[in-house]
């Protein structure tokens, strides 16, 4: 049985309000959430039901166009590929290779070592411990050979962690030992030098003691030259009764940017929020909220590239079998059509608006707009409000700066001069873009090529913000900035 992600996210009876209000008709618009992550360089992907790829157009359509990314649900796990030793059966995960690369998508391969989903002949110990290292050998390079290029990411070893943050006591540790973490990211590796590889666990999305064992396994095995290039994080999730929230929103993204720290990409793996039956409306805005929330994170984290949902829709889900009085996990009801979470993956995605500070790299001050002032200056940082500003997205990478008032722009002027002025979306002297530059930022105007700086590189609290020469070099950095922008 597959182990869960079973942190009890409580949700309060406020959020079926918040969850009406959040989807405004700009971000519910007809478009797909394909679209909208590859707008963001992120994939957007799905877990893939053999019997609905098989035989559900409806399905394949909703697979096709909503999504950018499939990872195969079970058809790439060891028991479904080689029955019997030698004897392979390849048609599932052809089946899902071939329908990505029909539909432009990418393959998520999952996955090549577990202690679940074995062959018999392999669980039933009557291999000797070195003939068991050669089959599992065997079984990765075979699988990794054969979609060598048409795969592009590997879950290699797979809840390879207990709770307490000690390695599972699984039939790998015990004939193997420990060393089988390593060998099959070297055998991988080898067998295809272009996959992304990854580790992919569950119930490490905060802070306890298995995200700080998975913390250092990553750093140890990488400091060892294991070639770990991501972490995946499961993400299942439950609700039984909504009640006030027991789980911080900045968890997850707290965890994905630690793991980034370490220099390999993270994911959200295996997403999908299960809801005691039966299902009221308040228990469905409460699971559009963590679908929100998680798909809020993955946005914010530059190092988070891909989102995928445990199955699509109700109709084709493991859930029920699996936990008898539970279901209706997934952004699509059984119909296909859209649930609440689905409208909250959306509105996210679509969402391109950031508010932040920016801090001069100069001076280690703020971007201000004090009350009833003019212009903006560079000011001591703190909590004040007038150094919170709205970036709005006018066009890739281009934003608006707009004050804590909501309806105030920084605008270029006649000379070097930065003005506040009514915000109008069309006017190029209100649009700066966001050019990365050593660890920030420059705001180059659009209209004159200038950057938003401080004359002669003052340091001073107050210090008028004007026009300046980018090729002196001011840089903000911009503490939440989302990571595709």
């Amino acid at each position: 049985m597959k182990r869960l992600f079973v942190s009890l996210v409580a949700v309060s009876t406020v959020l079926l309000a918040a969850v009406a209000t959040a989807v405004t008709p700009a971000t519910a618009a007809e478009v797909t959430l394909r679209t909208l992550a590859a707008a963001r360089n992120l994939r957007v992907g799905a877990a893939v039901n053999d019997r609905g790829l098989d035989s559900d157009n409806g399905y394949r359509d909703k697979l096709r166009y909503e999504f950018n990314s499939v990872t195969p649900e079970t058809a790439m796990k060891w028991v479904n590929l080689e029955p019997e030793p030698g004897v392979y059966t390849w048609g599932k995960a052809d089946a899902v290779v071939s329908f990505a690369q029909q539909n432009n998508q990418m393959v998520r391969g999952h996955t090549l070592v577990w202690h679940s989903a074995l062959p018999t002949w392999v669980s039933d110990g009557s291999l000797s411990d070195q003939e068991l290292r050669a089959a599992l050998q065997r079984h990765v390079e075979t699988t990794v050979k054969r979609y060598a290029g048409r795969v592009a990411v590997w879950d290699v070893v797979n809840e390879v962690l207990a709770e307490d943050g000690t390695l599972k006591q699984t039939i790998w540790l015990k004939r193997l030992g420990p060393g089988y973490i390593a060998d099959a990211f070297r055998w991988a590796r080898a067998a295809d030098p272009s996959a992304k590889l990854y580790i992919n666990d569950y119930n490490a999305e905060w802070s306890n003691p298995k995200r700080t064992a998975l913390y250092n396994l990553v750093r140890d095995l990488r400091a060892q030259g294991v070639p770990i290039d991501g972490v995946g994080f499961q993400t299942h999730s439950l609700i039984k009764d909504p009640t006030p929230e027991t789980i911080p929103p900045t968890q997850l993204r707290s965890t994905l940017e630690l793991f980034a720290g370490l220099g390999v990409d993270v994911a959200v793996t295996e997403l999908d929020v299960r809801l005691k039956l039966p299902v009221d409306e308040r228990k469905l805005a409460a699971q559009a909220e963590i679908y929100r929330r998680v798909t809020a994170a993955c946005v914010a984290v530059a190092r988070c590239v891909s989102l995928t949902v445990w199955s699509l829709t109700d109709r084709y889900s493991w859930v029920p079998a699996v936990v008898p009085g539970w279901g209706a996990a997934h952004p699509l009801d059984a119909a296909l059509a859209r649930k609440p979470a689905y409208d909250q993956m959306q509105a996210v995605l679509a969402d391109r608006n950031f508010t932040s500070t920016a801090v001069a790299s100069h001076s280690g001050k703020c971007l201000a707009a004090p009350s009833g002032g003019a212009q903006f200056v560079q000011a001591v940082c703190g909590s004040g409000a007038d150094q919170r500003l709205l970036f709005r997205r006018a066009a890739p990478k281009i934003y608006q700066i707009v004050d804590s008032s909501g309806t105030l722009c920084l605008t270029t002027g006649s000379g070097s001069a930065l003005v506040r002025r009514t915000c109008a979306l069309d006017s190029t002297d209100q649009r700066f873009e966001l050019r990365p530059s050593g660890q920030g930022h420059q705001l180059v105007s659009v209209r004159t090529y200038k950057c938003v700086g401080v004359a002669d590189g003052s340091t001073a609290a107050g210090a008028v913000v004007e026009q300046v020469s980018c090729s002196a070099g001011p840089t903000w950095r911009l503490a939440d900035l989302p990571g595709h922008p």
